[in-house]
């Protein structure tokens, strides 16, 4: 609970900081370096929702489900009872046509695997409430401050969270021997964790589901 939290407070914090105090040059790196820290704390986010659904933020089920639904919900409304069956369903039916994660085909191309996750889970009143969001916010804060700080890093988290979490430890073909379907990056606990959370190390997920995040490089080890 203290480690899912201190992520929301500091997602929160810096877009508070960005939105209302800051003012970026943008011939220097330090908006853009800002803004790719802002990606972190929000997929930081949507990893301690997804550790919520595998019940692992708290023993208190009402704590763990309640932090799970705020942490999805600040990652563009997502609505975290809608994606906990379809992520059970993709444990249990990894690497099949049951699996809501999976592409169909045996070499499917980045870009079609996206729009079909995106599909899967991406709904209208998402986009609605994002973009209402998003006129109410430019009328209290400077608009490119809005997208650059607000807008963009969801969009870069989202690849992000794909890339490393879906698409690298799932495609291709995998051994027989492999129950999981899934493949692991290799062992370098700094890279994994500024990547996606140690979730490059996604045999280990897969085989020990019962581990939070910050617990995943053990595992690897």
């Amino acid at each position: 609970m203290a480690i899912g939290g201190l992520i929301v407070v500091l997602w929160a914090a810096l877009l508070g900081f960005l939105l209302a105090r800051y003012q970026p040059d943008w011939y220097s790196p330090a908006p853009y370096l800002l803004a790719l820290l802002q990606t972190h704390f929000y997929t930081g986010l949507f990893i301690t929702a997804h550790d919520a659904m595998h019940g692992v933020v708290s023993p208190n089920k009402r704590l763990n489900n309640a932090l799970g639904t705020l942490a999805a919900g600040l990652f563009a409304y997502n609505w975290f009872p809608g994606q906990l069956p379809k992520h059970h369903a993709h444990h249990r039916h990894v690497g099949t046509a049951a699996d809501p994660d999976f592409h169909d085909g045996r070499h499917p191309g980045f870009l079609p695997w996206f729009l079909r996750f995106a599909w899967n889970y991406v709904t209208w009143w998402q986009i609605l409430l994002m973009a209402a969001t998003y006129n109410v916010l430019k009328l209290f804060f400077p608009q490119a401050n809005v997208i650059a700080f607000w807008m963009i890093p969801a969009v870069l988290a989202t690849l992000q969270l794909f890339f490393f979490g879906t698409y690298l430890p799932h495609r291709g073909e995998h051994a027989t021997d492999n129950p999981h379907k899934s493949r692991s990056q290799f062992r370098h606990h700094v890279w994994a964790f500024v990547s996606c959370y140690f979730f490059g190390y996604h045999y280990e997920h897969h085989d020990q589901p019962y581990l939070p995040w910050w617990r995943l490089w053990r595992a690897k080890a």
